[in-house]
């Protein structure tokens, strides 16, 4: 069977750009992004992303005693700036050129945070300046450290500018031996910290230690822990560097956010978010040190972002088993366009936590460079919640060293053989309606892994004008109903192309091939 209908296939390009418009209030830089582009071609109808705007009028955080200098702690200053402007009706809190040390900032409302060139602010590593808190994460309800930058049910607020906002993420993140150099584990050792009794990862503190034995396999919710306990351990509920919950008008522009102690910009059930040229660097040994996970959004923007990731680069969210299906928040009508990713665990990444649902995604115009898989579904019986409607063309890859494409049901799973099939219910997770076109990757470990669950197959999944070079495997398919596979060319060292079982309703370069049950081997001839 002939899988290649020509060697020289052509991308299509879909011409997007973000020009730049005054606004009759003051926007940041009286500039930001206009969307009338990002809606053309859209395989879905969504409603338009809702553009914060403030009025003209600004402030200086050193009007309120701040200082310029790495020593002073200047989170009263910044604090009471934005509590200034928030009360006087909205504007701009301006952080000017400067070393700026401070502890946890509160966005409110009508207020755009605004760092100038050269303003560099690091979040402070003493742990007693962040309360622990109510919240969630990884899709369960939880207790973590208050967000370095956080913002709860605020409207109309914004983070711009050219600044860099540090999270001092290395004083509060475990480090494992196997991700570092021996000389860059001696430094880590002797730098301070504790290393446990295997010598395999390194604690920041004895506290950080004692938790990690406590929570081991029980996640963070143990009763019997007291508070008083907690506060002794707190360096092990590593907040995330940017927390935004419940908040609508969202923008951030042109600012960059690096060393997070856990996940780096975490949105949190948010209507109207834009992300525009945001950066993000952690470094790629950083433990849950995620880029971006939007969770439980609707009306995103992700474009001109550039990420470089210890974990998941760009990953949609929406709650973890029951607690997630309790809240019911599908993240949905989400458009990224235009990114790069340096490194990550995925360049594009839906779940694990996906049981409130995720649908109408649209994703174009974007490389991954390195990442340990390029574009990533994952998800595992618990979990429920639907995935759907997920559109994704025009990406490149290069050095991929797993998968280029994985869709996967049994997310860090293992099944044993004749295992019995459990009924379908409401933690039966689903991927259905997804369309891949205009791929193209040079180096992987496998081209693509398509695996359902016995129960709930992978339903209707298709890919177009695919190109994969340098792959040590070809496309596995397991468990999927209704698949669609054209133009693809797969260069693996066995010329093997496609292995398939336990799939229906299958169709290649527009032949019915029907239901294949045992497992069988389709080459390039």
């Amino acid at each position: 069977m002939k899988l290649i209908f020509r060697k020289d296939l052509t991308a299509i390009l879909i011409v997007f750009s973000l020009t730049i418009l005054g606004q009759g209030c003051s926007t940041p830089e009286n500039k930001i992004v206009e969307l009338g582009n990002i809606y053309r071609d859209l395989p879905f109808s969504m409603p338009e992303i809702e553009l914060p705007s403030f009025p003209d009028y600004q402030v200086n955080i050193c009007d309120f005693g701040a200082q310029s200098d790495g020593v002073t702690l200047n989170t009263e200053a910044i604090n009471n700036a934005i509590k200034a402007v928030h009360d006087k009706g909205g504007g701009k809190v301006v952080i000017p050129e400067g070393l700026w040390l401070t502890g946890p900032v509160t966005l409110l409302s009508n207020v755009n945070l605004h760092t100038e060139k050269n303003a560099l602010v690091v979040f402070s590593s003493d742990t007693s300046l962040y309360p622990i808190i109510e919240t969630l994460f990884e899709g369960l309800n939880t207790r973590r450290c208050q967000s370095p930058i956080s913002a709860v049910n605020a409207e109309n607020i914004a983070i711009t500018g050219y600044g860099v906002f540090d999270g001092a993420g290395d004083r509060w993140r475990p480090v494992k031996k196997d991700k570092m150099t021996d000389r860059q584990w001696k430094t880590l050792v002797n730098s301070g910290g504790n290393v446990d009794e295997n010598g395999k990862v390194w604690y920041p503190n004895e506290g950080a230690l004692k938790a990690s034995v406590l929570m081991s396999g029980q996640g963070d919710q143990q009763a019997e822990i007291t508070s008083e306990e907690w506060e002794e351990m707190k360096s092990w509920l590593r907040p995330v560097l940017l927390s935004i919950v419940k908040s609508k008008k969202v923008l951030l522009e042109g600012v960059t956010f690096k060393n997070s102690p856990s996940w780096c910009l975490h949105p949190l059930s948010c209507e109207s978010l834009i992300l525009n040229d945001v950066k993000v660097f952690n470094p790629w040994y950083s433990q849950n040190g995620d880029a971006l996970d939007v969770e439980s959004c609707k009306n995103v923007l992700i474009a001109n972002c550039f990420f470089d990731a210890g974990d998941d680069a760009i990953c949609l969210k929406s709650g973890k088993d029951e607690d997630g299906r309790r809240r019911g928040e599908p993240c949905e009508n989400v458009i990224v366009r235009n990114n790069t990713v340096l490194h990550g665990h995925g360049g594009f990444v839906i779940g694990s936590e996906m049981s409130g649902g995720v649908k109408n995604v649209y994703v174009s115009e974007c490389s991954f460079i390195g990442t340990d898989v390029g574009l990533r579904f994952k998800s595992a019986r618990g979990r429920g919640g639907v995935v759907e409607n997920i559109y994704i063309n025009n990406i490149n890859m290069i050095d991929i060293p797993n998968d280029a494409l994985i869709a996967d049901l049994y997310y860090a799973v293992k099944s044993a053989p004749g295992e019995p099939i459990p009924s379908v219910s409401e933690e039966t997770p689903a991927f259905r309606n997804i369309y891949i076109s205009d791929v193209f990757c040079r180096g992987a470990g496998r081209a693509a892994y398509l695996n359902g669950l016995p129960e709930m197959p992978i339903e209707n999944i298709s890919i177009k004008n695919m190109v994969v070079t340098g792959a040590k495997e070809g496309i596995v398919v397991n468990k999927v109903a209704k698949l669609n596979i054209e133009n693809v060319e797969i260069d693996t060292p066995d010329q093997s192309m496609i292995q398939i079982e336990n799939t229906t309703d299958i169709t290649i370069n527009g032949k019915d091939l029907g239901t294949i049950s045992e497992k069988r081997l389709l080459t390039r001839n």
